[in-house]
């Protein structure tokens, strides 16, 4: 086996179908592990379990609002009843207000975006670490905490407060799960991506003028891709990244040392 290949591990990844989501599960796929996604759009999930099935590893979609607690949990134990272990867990479920000014964020989009990209990131993990420090205690220990944050988590963001600060506390939980599973075998860290073309910032890449202001910023002088967080998503999940751990690793193509 080698260093990267994933025959034998499950992988979940929420929010994977579509976006950064989909392109790190296909890219945990082609590598060789069963990967289980969750989204709340059925139609979505169908398509990405589609595209997923392509590479011949067992795949599954599930329908999980991972925002509601008690949903979160059962999907995680559902999971787990389906392939036996959850060996990577990518908690990357989440949702913008964009454009927002500071004096307007609150309300009911405040609470549901803090739900989905905070709440829902901790029952999630929650629940994966839980899995494996059980499994450990076992004798088989081991597994693999990812968490997508955001590079707005250490920039100033504005008309965009809500959403920066709930990427930020992604990475405080991230930073204690490393330290506290640790002795489990377990290790976790964060990927901060940068301007990625996807679903979520469809009405900003096809806006030129914004377009003009990011790319003078990226040296690669160009969108990110989706698929470019396969790479990233193989390592974390295999034995490549066994002594990386409470780490926040940028893909941005430079924009944040430009």
């Amino acid at each position: 086996m080698g260093m990267f290949d994933l025959t034998g591990r499950v992988a979940l990844v929420t929010g994977g179908n579509g976006g950064i989501g989909l392109g790190m599960a296909e890219g945990l796929a082609s590598a060789g592990a069963a990967v289980e996604i969750w989204g709340t759009n059925a139609e979505k999930n169908a398509h990405a379990l589609e595209r997923l099935s392509k590479h011949g590893t067992k795949v599954n979609a599930r329908n999980v609002d991972v925002a509601d607690e008690a949903t979160a949990v059962a999907a995680m134990q559902a999971a787990i009843a389906e392939f036996g272990r959850i060996d990577a867990c990518f908690a990357n479920a989440g949702i913008a207000n964009r454009w927002k000014s500071f004096l307007d964020i609150g309300g009911a989009d405040y609470r549901r975006l803090m739900a989905i990209n905070v709440d829902g990131m901790l029952w999630t993990m929650r629940e994966a670490c839980r899995h494996m420090r059980a499994r450990a205690e076992a004798g088989d220990p081991g597994g693999s905490i990812v968490a997508v944050s955001s590079m707005v988590s250490d920039q100033g963001s504005p008309r965009n407060q809500d959403y920066a600060a709930s990427k930020s506390a992604v990475l405080g939980f991230v930073h204690g799960i490393a330290v506290e599973f640790a002795r489990y075998g377990v290790r976790a860290n964060a990927i901060e991506p940068g301007w990625v073309e996807s679903d979520m910032t469809g009405a900003l890449h096809s806006n030129p003028k914004f377009t003009e202001q990011v790319l003078s910023r990226v040296p690669q002088r160009r969108w990110g891709k989706t698929e470019e967080f396969a790479g990233i998503a193989v390592y974390l999940a295999s034995d490549a990244s066994s002594f990386h751990n409470g780490d926040t690793i940028r893909i941005d193509g430079g924009y944040s040392v430009y």
